[in-house]
């Protein structure tokens, strides 16, 4: 995904909101999940910045769609990031290897229960809240709970029975009062029952008679000159402001679901499916229906269950859906939730349907409404030129040559205003001497467009011939040689008052110097000049280079080139042994080469060499 097609597309229609991000390849397989507090803000930053790694700029590469999924909070993101990096290992996310869990708050299903930290969640009754991804705010609020209310941390099997025959004794818990003693019936189980319900309430966010109390205990410690045990209070009623009881994305009441909502407009319908497995979403799917009658929203849901339950393997035995369905007989139930944990997915769900639908007529007012630049720039372009294509495809062409030495020509190619180099060519001028730059273009064009023909390959809508008249001339008659000059729209710019000149036209036109369009032909004009000027510099160096090895007498062309493939440099092959020499091109040849290079050195010295 390059950064003009994310600007085109996604750029203006992300949401500012919280949710996750999928990059996926051209088999819609997930290269990578991430979070966001603004999906706008982090996926622009991928396609803004110059400072991302190799791996990031690898992933943008290989990437063809984005897929997005809104949440309520920054720590539903985390939450659902987690899930789905855990359940698709995306190849460019970190590995989850720990197998660890988020951590909850259990209310054990016994008598007098026991309240604790757990990452385990087993089915037997008992409730549990969250899921936090804070530990530490999980256990200050675990802390606040018991400092609160004194309740048991022992495993005892307490029942009725056993407490009356006295089988228990208090610990020390009780002594240090952080326990009201049930195991000796010194609390009743309703009392304690009271306690537990209270913290219920808190739990799931009913805690303004217990922040009440803080505020009082926290001025009571500082009338009393306790500010270490005020400022601790004031930590906690700060976390439990900010505390969140539980999260959309992960839900322990939940098991095996799907949640199902629908957007639509008279041309279109958008269909979400939240696949919820053991409380957790394991993906998320927004499937768009064209409508080609007036279907009622009822029948395309309908339609969209059955399918998306069939195509993702679903077996939940109950299906969320925010209105009343006709379907056949299935073994599942629908359900219109109204309050709770069901009604907040389908939220969630709504939620995401229905910025899909506004992104979708964002895209459609942009490409009906906005031009892209590049389609701007070719348009005035068209216009300035008079051409009767779009110059989608512009080839441009400039000579390099010093008094006629290593003539060569560049061929630059430009696709929808932007540089195509994979497809610039370079020519060694093969059938003119001396400096007869219209000679050079009439046998460069030639050449190119002669190739073009004979590979099947497609003409440019536009030539730019960097030269004035004379140069404009020569190429057209390759042209016409060809038989393609009316297929073609030729110009020539003359570099002091940046002329545009038409074949048969003595009068040059003039473009608006401050002209996008101008700008453009300016910029394959320098484009084909600087790709032209550093091939002629390697070919001159290239060519000084042979000279001097051809300068040593018996030694010609192809021994020269042979040399330089061999050794890469004439100062290698001065400082090469003899016997390397000989080895390398025989006994006479090598010696003649060495004597070269080491003229000062004696026939003794040589001997001994």
């Amino acid at each position: 995904m390059t950064k003009e097609e994310f600007r085109e597309i996604f750029a203006h229609t992300l949401p500012l909101d919280p949710g996750i991000y999928q990059f996926l390849d051209e088999d819609d397989t997930i290269l990578y999940v991430g979070k966001a507090k603004n999906l706008r803000n982090r996926v622009n930053s991928y396609f803004s910045g110059e400072n991302s790694s190799f791996k990031t700029r690898v992933m943008i590469r290989h990437a063809k769609k984005l897929n997005f999924t809104l949440v309520d909070t920054e720590q539903d993101a985390l939450l659902l990031e987690n899930t789905l990096i855990k359940r698709f290992q995306p190849r460019y996310n970190i590995m989850l290897k720990d197998g660890k869990t988020y951590a909850y708050l259990c209310i054990k299903n016994e008598k007098f229960p026991r309240v604790f930290f757990t990452r385990k969640v087993i089915r037997d009754g008992s409730t549990y809240f969250g899921p936090y991804t804070s530990k530490f705010r999980m256990n200050v609020l675990l802390e606040i709970i018991h400092q609160l209310f004194q309740l048991r941390t022992c495993n005892l099997p307490l029942n009725p029975e056993s407490i009356a025959k006295g089988k228990f004794k208090v610990c020390l818990e009780y002594h240090i009062k952080n326990c009201q003693g049930p195991c000796e019936g010194y609390e009743s189980e309703a009392e304690y029952a009271d306690k537990i319900q209270q913290i219920k309430n808190i739990l799931r966010g009913n805690f303004a008679s217990v922040k009440q109390y803080l505020k009082e205990l926290m001025q009571e410690y500082a009338l009393n000159l306790q500010f270490e045990l005020a400022q601790e209070l004031k930590l906690k009623l700060e976390i439990f402001d900010n505390y969140q009881s539980k999260s959309t994305v992960v839900s322990a009441s939940i098991r095996d679901v799907d949640v199902f909502s629908i957007a639509s407009d008279p041309k279109e319908a958008f269909v979400n499916y939240l696949k919820i497995v053991n409380g957790a979403i394991i993906h998320t799917f927004t499937q768009e229906y064209i409508k080609n009658l007036n279907e009622e929203e009822s029948d395309i849901l309908a339609f969209a269950i059955l399918e998306m339950r069939e195509k993702f393997n679903s077996i939940a035995e109950e299906v969320i859906a925010p209105i009343k369905l006709s379907l056949p007989e299935e073994q599942f139930v629908v359900t219109i939730p109204q309050i709770g944990d069901k009604k907040k997915l389908l939220e969630l769900s709504e939620k995401n349907v229905h910025y899909h639908l506004l992104q979708k007529r964002k895209e459609q007012i942009n490409r009906t409404g906005k031009q892209t630049s590049a389609e701007r720039i070719l348009g005035t372009l068209k216009a300035d030129l008079q051409m009767d294509a779009m110059p989608i495809h512009i080839e441009c062409f400039d000579n390099s040559n010093i008094q006629g030495s290593n003539p060569v020509s560049a061929c630059v190619v430009f696709k929808n205003a932007k540089p195509l180099k994979s497809e610039y060519r370079h020519f060694n001028v093969k059938t003119v001497e001396g400096p007869n730059d219209f000679a050079t273009m009439e046998e460069v064009v030639y050449r190119r467009y002669k190739r073009q023909l004979e590979e099947n390959k497609p003409l440019p809508q536009l030539i730019i011939i960097d030269g004035g008249k004379g140069q404009l001339s020569a190429a057209v008659k390759s042209l016409e040689a060809l038989e393609i000059q009316d297929k073609v729209t030729i110009i020539g710019i003359a570099k002091r008052l940046e002329e545009i000149y038409f074949p048969g036209d003595s009068l040059p036109l003039y473009i608006n110097k401050k002209s996008e369009s101008l700008k453009l032909i300016q910029q394959a004009r320098d484009e084909a000049h600087r790709f032209g000027i550093t091939f002629h510099r390697n070919q001159r160096s290239k060519k000084f280079i042979q000279t001097q090895l051809r300068d040593i007498p018996g030694v010609g062309a192809k021994i020269a080139d042979s040399l330089l493939k061999q050794y890469k440099s004439v100062e290698i092959i001065r400082n090469l042994p003899l016997e390397d020499l000989q080895t390398f091109l025989g006994l006479k040849k090598g010696e003649i080469v060495f004597r070269y290079f080491n003229a000062a050195l004696s026939a003794d010295d040589l001997l001994i060499c």
